[in-house]
Order: structure tokens, then sequence, then C-alpha cells
């Protein structure tokens, strides 16, 4: 097979978050239009990344943060958007480069871009700056944190956020006052058996 001296799945990736630097460079000028809203996936250990250390010991992989209602002086450049959210009614600045972004939907239209982020490691004991670039495994789902309003349900449940909310999502509970987990039953448990 032909190897691809271009890197075409690079350019492929910049020209689409070229997409989401376009829209929230005009969200930023006139406002949401519309019931379009956003969920913002980014990994919070990316370089570039600005976030406060509390939120950081909450989501030390990703983070999904929601623009819909309760956001405030959104800035897009180049290369990052910045924006104040409430977390638990303190009042928060993120700073996030498009390069950290891994995912990005707006429940409105349907309308869902997932990307691959490499992001730098520190590599040994001693903590001295040696870093190496890796690719990011697939985390297991993203925590979501909200500005404090609830977003549809999302198309695409199983790579949206179900409900809003990250840790406080409501599931059913047991008599012990837990919450129950999911049991996945296979197409076969259903079917007759001869």
């Amino acid at each position: 097979m032909p190897q691809d001296m271009i890197r075409y799945d690079i350019l492929a990736q910049e020209a689409l978050r070229g997409v989401i630097r376009k829209v929230l460079g005009e969200v930023a000028k006139a406002g949401l239009p519309g019931n379009h809203h956003f969920f913002v996936t980014f990994l919070t250990g990316a370089a570039g990344v600005r976030i406060s250390t509390r939120l950081h010991e909450k989501y030390p992989e990703q983070m999904t943060i929601v623009l819909q209602h309760q956001f405030w002086d959104l800035q897009v450049t180049d290369t990052l958007f910045e924006v104040g959210l409430s977390f638990g009614d303190v009042p928060e600045r993120l700073v996030v480069p498009f390069s950290a972004i891994r995912g990005f939907y707006d429940p409105s239209v349907n309308f869902e871009l997932e990307f691959d982020v490499e992001v730098e490691e520190t590599v040994g004991d001693n903590d001295q700056g040696v870093t190496s670039i890796a690719p990011v495994q697939p985390a297991e789902k993203p925590k979501t944190v909200t500005s404090g309003t609830k977003p549809k349900p999302a198309a695409k449940p199983a790579k949206k956020p179900a409900k809003a909310g990250g840790d406080k999502a409501d599931a059913p509970r047991d008599e012990a006052g837990e919450k129950a987990s999911a049991s996945v039953v296979s197409l076969d448990s259903f079917r007759k058996k001869k």
C-alpha cells in the first residue's frame, strides 16, 4: 500500500477544527442562534489547556462542557478559545486550544465531529520535563460538565453523554440507595431454544 506523504488525515482534522473555530467565533460576536448549543469534549492534560487545579483534579483526563445558556466572555483566537463557566456556583475561566478538542457536538441539528488527539506525557519518575508525544487511547466515557442547564438527549447516546451533570446522573437505585448497574442482555437469550 502506498504511503501517504501528504498526510490527508491531519489536513482534514485541521480543516474540521477550522469549522469549530468559525462557529465559536460567530457565537462570540452574535450569541447562539436559535436552538444551537454545543458539547465540547477536550483533554484536560493537553498542551495549552488551562483550567483550575480543582477542575483538573476532578477531571484528570478529559471533560465535556456545554455552551448553552450560562457561559460568558467567549473569546476565540486562531489557536484556542476562552470561556467563563460556573461549576457548582464557582465561576471558572477555561482556556482550550483547538488541538485539545476530542469532540464537538451540536444536538440541535445532530452535527458531530470527532478527532484523534495527541498529548504530551511526562516520561520517567523524576518528572524533569522529558516528554514524548503519544496518541490518546479512548477513555471509558467522557465526564460531562455543564454550565447549569440540562441539554436535550443526544440522538446517538452511545457516543454522547446520556445526561448532563457528570456524576449526578440519575440511575435507578436499589433498596440500599446504591445505583443499580446496567446489564447487557444478548439477543440469544431471547431466541427460542430447540
